[in-house]
């Protein structure tokens, strides 16, 4: 077995509508333009020497390894499968924030999925998908970045044309986490949640607006977070970052997912140059902003490397600390 690596980007919902709670599962039906983007961490798997148990290597992520997503899905995928190879060590560089709305622990179970397909040979499309529900609404979707409309609770999915018009995107990191049990309690607790029938009538308004490829909606109402208020209750401070965005120029501004981070959008001609100069006159802030922009099909497929010096020396057990 060859080392292999992939990106895992980051999820920008573009418009995220919230239902009901399924009696089946406890989660809630939801309706969300999953946009990948450029910002991404790297994973690499590699084989450790002798026999053992996989390992990974997340460093500056505290907590016990098998709470890391990524870590669950590998353990997962070696069990539906049946893959006998021997230990390997999933080594993970973050550059998406954590607990931050950007869904990048997901897309770290997703990247691992991916890699672990590429090394075995093993699981078709289909179980990989059931794997990636089980983990989180948010992993399936990041499967195979791109644009998709996720519904269910993040299980369906319809794929959407790119965008063939200019998007450029500014997050405006929070310093703190906020978590997505809690923003999503919450919003039970404001009665945020609409009705299926709204949820489905939404759907068709979602299709029709980015047809042919648009980058954004024109009618900015479909681009709203049924979450926002009830981060907002939360953390109240996030507030004055949808205004700074706003004041630096974007076209909108709207919490990424269950926040607490804010993504700024420009789109159309001379997008980049706007985002440049909204990037400078936040140049002040802290912590910086981040630039970044939407991603194709083939941006995160897994490609062989060179293990680094050392990759069969032992570090972390998945059952221990990463």
């Amino acid at each position: 077995m060859r080392a292999l690596r992939a990106r895992a980007p980051a999820k920008l919902n573009l418009g995220l509508f919230i239902g009901p709670v399924r009696a089946g599962d406890g989660r809630h039906e939801l309706l969300s333009v999953m946009q990948s983007l450029s910002l991404a961490d790297e994973l690499t798997l590699e084989p450790l020497a002798g026999a053992g148990e996989d390992e990974l290597s997340c460093p500056g992520l505290a907590g016990p390894a098998t709470e890391n997503l990524a870590g669950r899905a590998l353990a997962e995928f070696r069990r539906r499968t049946g893959w006998q190879e021997g230990p390997v060590r999933l080594r993970i560089e973050k550059r998406v924030p954590v607990a931050a709305g950007l869904a990048g622990g997901s897309a770290d179970a997703a990247a691992a999925l991916r890699l672990a397909r590429a090394a075995s040979g093993l699981g078709d499309e289909e179980l990989l998908a059931e794997i990636a529900a089980a983990i989180g609404a948010d992993v399936p979707a990041q499967l195979s970045p791109g644009r998709w409309l996720a519904s269910g609770a993040g299980e369906r999915l319809s794929a959407l044309a790119p965008p063939d018009e200019p998007l450029a995107v500014l997050l405006l990191p929070d310093a703190g986490e906020l978590s997505t049990a809690a923003v999503y309690a919450e919003a039970d607790r404001l009665g945020l949640p609409r009705t299926l029938e709204q949820i489905q009538a939404l759907r068709g308004q979602l299709e029709r607006a980015l047809a042919g490829g648009r980058a954004l909606p024109a009618e900015r109402a479909l681009l709203a977070n049924d979450l926002q208020p009830a981060a907002l209750s939360l953390r109240p401070h996030i507030a004055g970052a949808l205004e700074q965005a706003l004041a630096a120029g974007a076209e909108h501004a709207l919490l990424c997912g269950s926040g607490p981070t804010v993504a700024a959008l420009f789109a159309g001609e001379r997008c980049a140059e706007r985002l440049a100069a909204a990037a400078a006159s936040l140049g002040a802030r802290r912590p910086a902003p981040i630039a970044c922009a939407p991603v194709r099909a083939g941006f995160a497929a897994p490609e062989e490397v060179d293990a680094p010096p050392g990759a069969s020396q032992s570090s972390a057990a998945l059952k221990g600390q990463p």
